[in-house]
């Protein structure tokens, strides 16, 4: 029919000239939500406990899940090939600063099976929450943020700077391996803007915490024979001599509104003595300390130092105790006016979140990296209850809110 290709042309073009409609997280996130329970339970099923579980089977599921929607990830391995970890890149479009996600894929152990409502590894469901060993902590996290990188592989070319999803699997060991293999190993990034920590808690995001020195003290005392007739200095009883000293040393405490926690020392195992008939002539005792910027690690080595002299000198005759410092991470806090944290804490009032910036207690991967000088967010997560006890669970309802809230953080940071 004459002027019907005219017409048709006509219709093409005002069907392209249509605006695509406006991007938003919460819907793409509420879109995912059937997508992200999936995963979530399939990670949970396997179990991944540090120290006890072969960590291959949770890394295949994480990855293959990547590789299906494109994204293909690399494992962090130790010299020995030991898998501690992995990560995945999305590149965008644009120069720009890189921003991690971070989570972690194994967990804390299982504790009394037989306690559970339903096994730690079952994914069970139950009155909208979700059970199992490692659900809060963090395998929420990794579906979470898996979602999301897909997501924003789609709109790759739009993007100024990289997103990488990086999942440890040495993280409730407290050495965080696969960390550091990312952020020191060969062909370390030396361009990270911020790391955004994907720990479970809807109240909160965790802008600082404070940081930790940890040491082993060795105290030396005088072997002899338990029935003798003449005695000699006792290395456990010097041992609790120190422990005593420690337990009431006096520690700074300039606690304020931008860090509101004062610094901590404790004495977390002690080991000495064998048997019944000998007087032992060595026990060694490990102190953790959590510093402050009142009490910085520099300033609990010396005070430690101080003390373990000051009891030395009360115990002539017997050898110098000795101090061996495992780890030194510094206290860290995110200042109001921080890139990172603004992103996190905007998006979410624009959600009707009301979060509260909050300093921890306990340390976290963000001390290990403010001491390579790279801002971290440790923790908006999923609500959850029992992280690390029986009946370990997240709350399935808060997971398109907490997807939403980093999507459009990212993106923020991602926008150039």
């Amino acid at each position: 029919m004459p002027g019907q290709d005219t017409v048709q042309d006509t219709q093409d073009t005002v069907e392209q000239a249509k605006p695509k409609p406006e991007y938003d997280p919460l819907t793409a996130a509420k879109e995912d939500e059937e997508s992200v329970v999936a995963l979530l339970r399939a990670l949970v099923q396997v179990p991944s406990r540090a120290g006890t579980d072969k960590y291959e089977p949770v890394l295949e599921v994480t990855r293959a899940w990547l590789l299906e929607h494109k994204l293909p990830s690399t494992v962090l391995r130790s010299p020995d090939g030991s898998p501690l970890g992995m990560f995945c890149e999305i590149k965008g479009g644009h120069g720009g600063k890189r921003w991690v996600l971070n989570a972690c894929l194994d967990t804390a152990p299982f504790g009394n099976e037989q306690a559970w409502s339903y096994a730690p590894t079952s994914a069970a469901v139950d009155g909208g929450w979700l059970y199992g060993r490692g659900a809060a902590d963090s395998k929420a996290a990794v579906a979470i943020f898996c979602h999301l990188a897909a997501r924003l592989q789609e709109q790759a070319d739009d993007l100024h700077g990289n997103l990488v999803l990086l999942f440890d699997l040495d993280e409730h060991s407290g050495r965080f391996s696969g960390a550091k293999r990312y952020f020191e190993g060969p062909g370390a990034p030396d361009d990270v803007a911020g790391v955004m920590i994907g720990y479970p808690g809807l109240d909160h995001l965790v802008t600082g915490g404070r940081g930790v020195f940890r040491a082993t003290v060795t105290v030396h005392g005088i072997a002899s024979h338990s029935g003798g007739s003449a005695s000699t200095p006792n290395a456990v009883e010097k041992a609790a001599h120190l422990i005593r000293v420690l337990s009431t040393a006096d520690l700074p405490d300039n606690a304020g509104e931008e860090f509101p926690l004062p610094g901590k020392l404790t004495v977390t195992s002690i080991r000495g003595g064998e048997g019944f008939s000998t007087t032992p002539d060595v026990c060694a005792m490990n102190v953790d300390i959590r510093t402050t910027p009142a009490l910085t690690g520099q300033a609990a080595g010396w005070l430690l130092d101080r003390l373990v002299t000051q009891v030395d000198s009360l115990w002539p005759g017997t050898p110098a105790s000795r101090v061996d410092v495992h780890t030194r991470w510094p206290a860290f806090h995110l200042e109001p006016g921080s890139t990172l944290r603004s992103a996190i804490l905007a998006t979410a009032s624009t959600m009707g979140l009301d979060i509260t910036p909050k300093i921890a207690g306990p340390s976290n991967i963000g001390n290990y990296l403010a001491g390579r000088g790279i801002p971290a967010t440790a923790g908006f997560g999923v609500g959850y209850e029992n992280v690390h006890g029986t009946d370990e669970r997240v709350l399935l309802a808060t997971i398109p809110m907490v997807q939403a809230v980093y999507d459009g953080a990212v993106r923020s940071l991602l926008s150039g």
